[in-house]
């Protein structure tokens, strides 16, 4: 067990700057003389072309994004509703103590993959049509969260 030492060149001394002449790497500590690279904090920002108007700024704005207006859904598949129970009113409420979803502020989707068992009164923002009847078909009931609320106004 003594006699176990790393192998030959894997292990080398760090360089110490700054520390003399006799080191090699005393008096500007291999930051050569003077210069904006010399100086402490004397990093240039990523873009930074010494004063120039940056690539990034020179080149015009182009075409739409439309991430401002996207809607994202989180989206529930119909086979995680039989873990509910036979005839229950599925709500926001529900899913969060279920935690399917994260927030309140989450936008619901349900999707048809899957089979549905159980009888139940879902609510959520959208349905795709192969959800639409597989709840129907089961007994079930669909409720659109967004009329729901304009109702209420």
């Amino acid at each position: 067990m003594e006699k176990l030492k790393p192998a030959n060149g894997s292990v080398k001394n760090r360089k110490r700057v700054g520390r003399g002449p006799g080191s090699g790497m005393g008096k500007t500590s291999t930051r050569g003389h003077k210069g904006q690279k010399a100086r402490k904090g004397g990093t240039i920002r990523l873009g930074f072309e010494g004063g120039q108007t940056p690539l990034y700024r020179r080149l015009p704005k182009r075409g739409f994004k439309n991430s401002k207006f996207s809607k994202e859904y989180k989206e529930i598949n119909i086979f995680m509703l039989n873990n509910f129970k036979d005839g229950s009113v599925l709500n926001i409420e529900d899913y969060l103590k279920h935690k399917i979803l994260n927030s309140k502020k989450d936008k619901i989707k349900i999707l048809g993959n899957g089979n549905l068992t159980k009888k139940l009164e879902v609510y959520a923002d959208k349905f795709t049509k192969g959800a639409k009847e597989k709840i129907e078909k089961a007994g079930g009931k669909i409720i659109i969260i967004k009329k729901q609320k304009e109702e209420n106004k």
